[in-house]
């Protein structure tokens, strides 16, 4: 398989390793400045660039009939008009905030948990999400989608970083140097707190997911989600 890497920053090199490593041939590398020269080469992209790049990364390959995983987060404002253009093009697209297969087994962790404590109101759900000192959006896109997911459940009606409503799920937001990622879900009372928490050990998860992603959308035509590809609906 011949792939693209679109960001090559230090994700895109972990995917690159990844990638030689399984037997696959990287066709482009390209960085925020580069061009999409030798793009119509690959059998799929991956996108792990920055937010201000994003879409024209994953329109420029829908566009050309490419398919694209990606895992960019903090542009998905345009999302929909992504998901449109995949359509109207009949090509194939991935995206995921968090491609690690522990973490999409959290994702449905989470979501069983919040169903579950929905009915006990004496319980009040927060989170806390803690990632490296290069992270560019706050929250991360991975603390959005298990918000997203506990508001769908419970009464919260809109997660906050800072200053939170008593309807609002507070996000409790740390940049710390080195740490990969880490994401815990708290439902405290007075007598008890109840805590789901995932860590990552290194950006290896995360990368090898995106690769297995790639490996998976090639032949297919739609938009698709880590639940496709790993089975999990």
């Amino acid at each position: 398989m011949k792939i693209a890497l679109l960001g090559y920053g230090k994700m895109g090199k972990v995917i690159e390793q990844i990638a030689l490593q399984r037997g696959h041939e990287i066709v482009l590398r390209k960085g925020s400045s580069d061009s999409f020269e030798d793009l119509e080469k690959a059998d799929v992209a991956i996108d792990f660039s920055v937010p201000d790049s994003a879409v024209n990364n994953i329109s420029t390959c829908l566009e050309k009939g490419i398919p694209v995983v990606s895992g960019t987060t903090g542009w998905l404002e345009d999302y929909h008009k992504m998901v449109n253009l995949c359509k109207e093009k009949n090509a194939a697209f991935i995206y995921g905030s968090n491609f690690s297969l522990g973490v999409n087994l959290f994702f449905e962790l989470n979501d069983y948990l919040a169903k579950m404590m929905a009915k006990f109101n004496q319980y009040n759900v927060s989170m806390e999400e803690i990632h490296h000192t290069q992270k560019l959006d706050k929250p991360s896109g991975t603390a959005i989608s298990l918000a997203n997911s506990i508001i769908n459940h419970t009464d919260k009606n809109n997660w906050s970083i800072e200053n939170p409503n008593a309807d609002d799920l507070f996000i409790d937001v740390k940049r710390i140097d080195a740490v990969p990622g880490t994401h815990s879900i708290f439902y405290a009372s007075e007598v008890d707190t109840i805590e789901i928490k995932h860590t990552a050990h290194s950006r290896d998860g995360f990368a090898l997911g995106a690769v297995i992603a790639a490996e998976w959308i090639i032949g297919k035509k739609g938009v698709f989600t880590m639940k496709d590809v790993l089975d999990l609906k």
